[in-house]
């Protein structure tokens, strides 16, 4: 397995040597706002309707002044906007009002943000706070089953298993490379195994 977990870290670093985290944004706020609109929608929707929602409430006693409506306008391409909007604005007053207009900087008080869950929170501590932290979306589930990685759907669990086999250094880019080469080379549909540099690789 560790000749697996090796394999597959130094593939991913050879095909993106350089990476970045695929939603824009200029501060932990705007970054934390970004992944609640990712919710079941693309990043470049995402990425789409951000500047549009930053222009109307460029800082946090902004948007906790925007009117939920406003709101939910700017961000109706993104889906599930009602909720969405809420959370965007609670997460305005509570940032605002409890932590002097700074995201905070760990799980236990991010998770209590509207909205905000595990993997939300892995994501603003990873990349804006330098964290140890490795969040699983559905690409990173997908990959780490099918190259053997985990062997569940409890992203709990797949979670602790990367944690144990890869060094905590590696988990803020492997992260990003995960997601890029699951969109790209290991898709959920029409997965071509000839064509995927890791699978054709490894023996399951």
């Amino acid at each position: 397995m560790e000749a697996r977990a090796q394999f597959i870290l130094e593939t991913l670093a050879v095909i993106y040597p350089n990476i970045s985290i695929p939603l824009g944004h200029t501060s932990p706020f705007s970054l934390l706002v970004a992944v609640i609109l990712s919710a079941q929608c693309t990043d470049e929707r995402v990425n789409k309707v951000t500047p549009l929602l930053f222009s109307e409430a460029p800082d946090l006693p902004s948007m906790m002044q925007l009117p939920i409506e406003t709101i939910e306008n700017i961000i109706h391409p993104c889906g599930l906007f009602r909720s969405k909007a809420r959370s965007i604005k609670g997460c305005a007053q509570i940032i605002t009002e409890s932590y002097n207009g700074k995201v905070p900087e760990t799980f236990e008080e991010l998770e209590k943000l509207p909205g905000v869950g595990h993997k939300t929170a892995s994501v603003i501590i990873s990349q804006c706070f330098n964290g140890y932290a490795f969040p699983v979306d559905t690409h990173i589930r997908r990959l780490a089953n099918r190259w053997g990685l985990a062997h569940s759907q409890n992203v709990s669990i797949v979670e602790n298993n990367l944690k144990q086999l890869f060094p905590k250094e590696e988990w803020h880019d492997l992260h990003i490379r995960m997601i890029k080469f699951g969109r790209e080379y290991c898709p959920a549909r029409n997965h071509q195994i000839t064509n995927c540099p890791i699978c054709k690789n490894i023996n399951h």
